[in-house]
């Protein structure tokens, strides 16, 4: 049985410096107070458990906001690597902690377009899940965003000729929507600037795994099932070849999944550390291959 990785997955350079940053808070134990981290630092369970066995406890938005705990002045809050709402940080000012910032830099510069847009005049479309804390922070940024996830939803869009819009993007949107989408603005509006920061690396994934998929006989892809940039991943390879499958770690390998199947396919999304990975192409190689005398 042989294994095979997609040429791009994995750590991206904004999840790799949110979870260094917090190493380096606990090495050089730059800290006085409790250890907070906002939500999950990354979309991934066991980055999440290995954080709190490190001392990090996770502080969730709607405590805050409800005041169901009390910060000192001593305490520390890391802002995870999707960033927050306005409403956060305004709280987390007023506290007077002490803040460390790891949003990804492409998630601050698509904030600071959006800010920047508005002070023109522009109205703001954005595409992307409004469910997804990256893009509810983003936004809370605008006065008046309006939020679609598709591209039949922007084609039913009112848009007026009358009216400059700028256009963004939440980070790990689907490159091939995005060009779907700008295609159809640059046949129908003069009217709309496109400002698209969509991450290099999820790009990147989203090509290697439709590279893979076409190459191997099943495609595990691995990652939270949380996570929109490994969901992505995902359902590209589902649509390219059918026994794909999303998960989380070695316990969720399916030995029915194994059966005739001779070339695998690994990728991983962009919050999953190398060693879960590591482990699951050790169980392959241990548990799987025995079973079928491969």
């Amino acid at each position: 049985m042989e294994i095979k990785r997609a040429e791009k997955m994995g750590f991206c350079f904004g999840v790799a410096g949110a979870i260094n940053l917090c190493n380096k808070i606990i090495k050089e134990k730059n800290f006085n107070g409790n250890l907070f981290i906002l939500g999950m630092l990354v979309h991934n369970k066991n980055v999440t458990s290995d954080m709190e066995k490190k001392g990090f406890i996770t502080l969730s938005e709607e405590d805050l906001k409800n005041k169901n705990i009390k910060l000192s002045k001593k305490d520390t809050v890391i802002i995870r690597a999707h960033g927050t709402t306005k409403e956060i940080y305004d709280i987390l000012e007023r506290e007077g902690v002490k803040i460390y910032d790891a949003t990804c830099v492409f998630v601050e510069r698509i904030r600071k377009a959006l800010v920047e847009a508005e002070i023109k005049g522009k109205k703001i479309i954005f595409i992307g899940d409004k469910n997804h804390p990256e893009v509810r922070g983003i936004v809370s940024f605008g006065n008046d965003v309006i939020i679609v996830n598709s591209f039949e939803e922007f084609t039913e869009l009112s848009i007026e000729k009358e009216k400059n819009y700028c256009l963004l993007t939440q980070t790990t949107l689907n490159k091939e929507l995005f060009f779907k989408i700008k295609e159809y603005i640059e046949e129908n509006y003069e009217n709309v600037e496109i400002f698209s920061k969509i991450c290099g690396a999820t790009y990147e994934r989203q090509k290697a795994v439709e590279k893979l998929a076409g190459e191997v006989d099943m495609v595990l892809i691995v990652g939270d099932n949380k996570s929109s940039n490994s969901k992505k991943l995902y359902e590209i390879s589902k649509s390219i070849n059918e026994k794909s499958y999303l998960i989380q770690d070695k316990t969720e390998l399916n030995n029915s999944w194994f059966e005739n199947i001779d070339k695998i396919g690994i990728t991983a999304g962009a919050s999953t550390p190398e060693e879960i990975i590591l482990e699951i192409e050790k169980e392959i190689r241990g548990t799987f291959d025995d079973k079928h005398g491969l």
